[in-house]
């Protein structure tokens, strides 16, 4: 058995319909289901995953512990995910994907000047997402 290793910085989000955004998030950018809980048919609690990372997503609302909810309920989001798909070939191709599943764009396609290729998207309750060629580099000594 192959032991698989994973990125100790998870994000979490918080959706109305988590059921929903399980399959939304998996069809729309590309994400596999890792670990997802389920009552009575809905989804509770779900782990998606990305290479080696993570998140984690459920129902917010009035009955979250942490008191968070989704953006729907808000009049803006202040937070996003960044998620690093691979080189420009691979960011045009994830592009394709989320545009053909109706993802609303917050940017479009570009390429930056510090080097990678980037875009951004609301994911189905507003969540923003952006993709990327852009990988973190060492500080230089």
């Amino acid at each position: 058995m192959s032991e698989r290793s994973f990125s100790p910085v998870i994000p979490f989000l918080r959706y109305q319909d988590p059921t929903a955004a399980v399959d939304w998030l998996v069809n729309a950018f590309g994400l596999e289901r890792f670990d997802v809980t389920e009552v009575d048919g809905k989804v509770v609690h779900a782990e998606l995953s990305w290479g080696n990372s993570t998140i984690q997503l459920g129902g917010g609302g009035p009955h979250d512990t942490l008191g968070m909810v989704s953006p729907r309920e808000l009049p803006a989001t202040s937070g996003g995910i960044y998620i690093c798909v691979g080189d420009a070939a691979d960011v045009d191709k994830h592009y394709e994907r989320t545009v053909q599943a109706g993802a609303k764009l917050v940017y479009e396609l570009h390429d930056t000047s510090y080097g990678s290729r980037d875009y951004g998207a609301y994911d189905l309750e507003g969540h923003v997402w952006s993709f990327g060629s852009y990988l973190p580099r060492e500080a230089s000594a």
